[in-house]
């Protein structure tokens, strides 16, 4: 009992002494955070908001890109303005953009030094407490405690896991230490006290470039940004090793990188089934943030094997077509960011395979971001009578030598037995 007693104690002094150190960091630097809103100037009326915390004395304020996205694709259409701690508002300029780790420099004019959030230089440790601030739900700032839980594993470009409430609104928002530093930035939420941070370095190289140097203009950023991040993507996933698993009669390929992930399922368990159907799906498990309806740097691969029992040929190539026609892309993007798909079709029979595809390779170019394309890939076998393999896969935002590279990496790879 004396060992529960003493237990209860030290939780209640743990999550008190939590709370008041978590007041008094926002009582610390209240003036250094802000609601950040993106006003439409024609209706007047706020478009979205999220959170932002300045990281300089004169001004310089860091956020998540996707709360500024609508401004930065569309500065005519759209301004972005600031709430602070006092309820006073103001105009911001957009200083610099990283679209691939979701960050952004906004600046405020001010006549005076102000607080600021330092930068901190190195990570936490696994279990170390820390406290994100934001504004959820336009409710006002607060500060919510949390636990790092090191750098997530599956994905390409680093994110902290964060178990903490990180809500609607704390996009933007700082994530700090027990000495005030910040050591991550707030970007998105899986629920279920489940967070997702851009790491504080990603941040200081965004704010060292931009002091090094006059940056570029917004889209030349994001265009050398997605092209810089696209060549690194497929320079490690056509140098790593693709094994081979078997999918029916067919061998397709995996990709062995801890970003890829796959699924698989069949309907092997219907015994009235007419086709026997088994599917592999494998995909990059994030993607690049443009715009609500722009996201690029997506990889889908799906492999569809399927086979007859009593069902005539003129039915099974019916059913074939359709699945054939279903295919599409795999993200999201508008006639205003993108062209119209071109495609060419050829029957091929790759050197390293044992069977004869009817191909479709096509392309569609990015309007605002030069030598950038979304790939649709989609071959199917047309020599197996009652069996088939429909192998598709589509890339967003590549150039065209990593495309064709790709293209020839997997159509060597699908093969018979």
């Amino acid at each position: 009992m004396k060992g529960f007693i003493a237990f209860c104690l030290f939780t209640v002094s743990f999550f008190s002494y939590s709370g008041e150190q978590a007041e008094e960091i926002f009582k610390q630097f209240a003036p250094s955070l802000y609601q950040i809103k993106i006003i439409d100037k024609a209706s007047g009326e706020k478009s979205s908001i999220g959170s932002g915390f300045q990281i300089t004395a004169n001004g310089l304020i860091a956020t998540n890109y996707h709360v500024i996205s609508s401004y930065a694709r569309h500065p005519h259409k759209y301004q972005i303005e600031y709430l602070d701690h006092q309820g006073n508002k103001g105009t911001l300029a957009l200083e610099s953009v990283d679209v691939i780790n979701d960050l952004a420099l906004v600046k405020r004019e001010t006549s005076s030094a102000m607080p600021f959030f330092p930068i901190a230089k190195q990570a936490p440790i696994k279990g170390e407490e820390l406290f994100s601030l934001g504004n959820p739900h336009d409710l006002g700032m607060i500060v919510v405690p949390g636990t790092y839980n090191g750098l997530k594993k599956e994905s390409f470009n680093d994110r902290i896991h964060f178990t903490g409430s990180v809500n609607s609104g704390m996009s933007g928002g700082p994530v700090v230490n027990h000495e005030s530093q910040v050591v991550g930035i707030n970007v998105a939420t899986s629920g279920n006290q489940i967070g997702f941070l851009v790491p504080h370095d990603k941040l200081q190289t965004l704010f060292d470039n931009y002091l090094a140097k006059a940056p570029d203009n917004i889209e030349q950023q994001m265009t050398n940004q997605l092209a810089d991040n696209q060549n690194k993507l497929f320079s490690r996933l056509l140098s790593a090793n693709w094994s081979m698993k078997q999918l029916g009669e067919a061998r397709i390929p995996t990709i062995d990188v801890p970003f890829i992930r796959c699924w698989g399922e069949s309907n092997a368990d219907k015994a009235d089934a007419l086709i026997l159907v088994a599917v592999a799906n494998c995909s990059l498990d994030e993607n690049t943030y443009l715009s609500s309806h722009f996201f690029t740097g997506s990889i889908d691969m799906e492999f569809r094997y399927m086979q007859a029992k009593d069902l005539s040929d003129q039915k099974f190539y019916h059913l074939y077509q359709n699945r054939i026609r279903q295919a599409g892309p795999g993200n999201r993007a508008g006639k205003d960011d993108v062209t119209e798909f071109q495609c060419h079709h050829d029957v091929v029979s790759p050197e390293k395979s044992s069977s004869t595809n009817k191909a479709v390779f096509c392309t569609r170019a990015y309007k605002d971001f030069p030598n950038l394309y979304d790939i649709l890939f989609l071959s199917a076998t047309v020599d197996k009578n009652n069996k088939a393999l429909v192998s598709h896969f589509t890339v967003a935002g590549v150039d065209q030598n990593n495309a064709m590279a790709f293209t020839q990496r997997f159509l060597e790879t699908v093969s018979w037995n």
